[in-house]
């Protein structure tokens, strides 16, 4: 059972490919039948000498195809071809959770000494001090244990997120705010809203991880719309709008996950127009807006809520462990919104939102984020030096925000690269994980923050090496 067929290392066929392609030709062939336990993917790994990540990666694209299925504690099996329906739509309906195992245990690692490849910014770069006096008045302060809490959260903190949206130039009141559990909350909510299996859904490439997994598990399609170092690929996108017709496009035009690129007024404007005429919705991601240092438009701004659903959170300026995130929306939408939030979990954190409240009028406050800023920036300027000091190409120096997207000539899968590094107990955050397709891919998201110290330059000084 492991040695189905042999792999060529020196091939210029990359080894997830060949794997994927080994698996599908049995499978169509019928020499792999439907129900059929497949190799473990410990066990395909040692007997055919690849990384474990590598047979993730491939193991992965096998189900989002609809070839192999995963079942919990039993592993993965041959999906029949009865169930594989239409195509792949099916089979992401039931998209796999043991990639996730991994990604967790070796890609998200708090364990791990060096996490340049995260998504969230050191303690001491939090504001400590303000949740701690938040919280020591929060303790005098006599609340009602009692109950649930409103349901779109407390009226407080909805009206500073109301007069905090008008300084980004969007106008809403405070009914048209839903707190949530940080923003993966908030997405989720618009997902489970506005997406159903099968539907083509618009998201930028390389996109949001998180949101990507999550498009995938509720059976979406997903259609790349590529990025560039000033926003959008105009062109593909509408191409690829005109051939799939997506209901609703997923984007961050500012200091965008992985990329930290922005998107400049005259594409956010292009966008609004496509989403017009096409007759979609947009689900803007805006959750480092408190990092830029430059007062951009959103495209939030520039529709006031009639096709946009505007994306936000406290998670990562405040503290990532109180889960405060929020959304806005047309008023109809947001009540559908808020619904769906009193189904799936009744309502969010009274204590968490009061605790982000007396964090945000706390009178340092503004002092933090300027000193956030400031710190990212010179972080920015810092690794960029050092990465092309090295031979990486940068895709963007955005100069601002928390992420760099750069390769290495050297590089042709950057899992590969990661999975080595978090043996020397250094976190990675391989291409792969933003593609649409799970592609291999030789980028790696950099976060600067996390990226100063030397362990970290030395491994990628001896990329040739490896």
């Amino acid at each position: 059972m492991l040695s189905m067929f042999a792999l060529n290392p020196k091939s210029s066929v990359p080894l997830v490919t060949q794997i994927v392609g080994g698996f599908r030709q049995m499978v169509d062939d019928g020499a792999l039948r439907a129900g059929a336990k497949l190799p473990s993917i410990r066990q395909f790994a040692h007997a055919h000498g690849v990384s474990v990540y590598t047979v993730v990666d491939a193991y992965d694209r096998l189900v989002a195809l609809g070839y192999f299925l995963s079942q919990a504690h039993s592993g993965f099996f041959v999906r029949s071809r009865a169930s594989q329906g239409t195509s792949a739509l099916s089979g992401m309906a039931q998209y796999s959770f043991d990639s996730m195992w991994y990604l967790r245990s070796i890609f998200e690692n708090r364990a791990l000494r060096s996490k340049p490849g995260c998504g969230w910014l050191p303690g001491d770069w939090l504001f400590g001090e303000g949740v701690r006096r938040s919280l020591r008045n929060l303790a005098t302060e006599d609340v009602d244990l009692g109950g649930y809490g409103e349901p779109k959260g407390y009226l407080p903190l909805r009206q500073v997120v109301r007069d905090l949206l008008a300084s980004r130039e969007v106008v809403v009141n405070a009914e048209q705010v839903l707190l949530t559990q940080g923003s993966s909350q908030a997405m989720d909510l618009a997902a489970r809203r506005l997406v159903r299996a099968g539907d083509a859904v618009l998201v930028d490439e390389p996109g949001y991880a998180n949101m990507l997994f999550s498009l995938r598990f509720l059976g979406a399609r997903l259609v790349g719309a590529p990025r560039t170092p000033t926003g959008y690929d105009l062109e593909t996108l509408e191409a690829r709008i005109i051939e799939h017709r997506p209901k609703v496009f997923f984007t961050q035009p500012r200091l965008q996950s992985p990329t930290g690129s922005n998107a400049v007024l005259s594409h956010l404007h292009r966008v609004m127009q496509l989403a017009e005429k096409y007759d979609f919705i947009v689900v803007e991601n805006d959750i480092y807006a408190d990092l830029d240092p430059e007062a951009r438009p959103s495209l939030a701004s520039l529709d006031q809520l009639n096709r946009v659903i505007y994306i936000s959170s406290f998670s990562k300026t405040i503290s990532p462990n109180i889960r405060v995130g929020y959304l806005a929306a047309n008023p109809q939408l947001l009540e559908d919104l808020a619904r769906l939030k009193m189904l799936s979990g009744l309502t969010s954190s009274e204590f968490s939102e009061r605790l982000a409240y007396g964090a945000l009028i706390d009178g340092r406050w503004r002092k933090h984020i300027k000193t956030l800023k400031e710190r990212l920036a010179q972080g920015q300027q810092h690794l960029a030096t050092r990465l092309l000091d090295l031979g990486f190409e940068l895709f963007t120096e955005p100069k601002a925000g928390m992420f760099l997207w750069a390769r290495h000539p050297s590089i042709q899968n950057a899992a590969e690269l990661a999975y080595k590094a978090a043996e020397q107990d250094i976190l990675l955050g391989p291409g792969h994980l933003f593609s649409v397709d799970l592609e291999p891919s030789p980028w790696l998201r950099f976060n600067v923050a996390w990226a100063q110290d030397e362990p970290l330059l030395r491994f990628l000084a001896e990329i040739k090496a490896i």
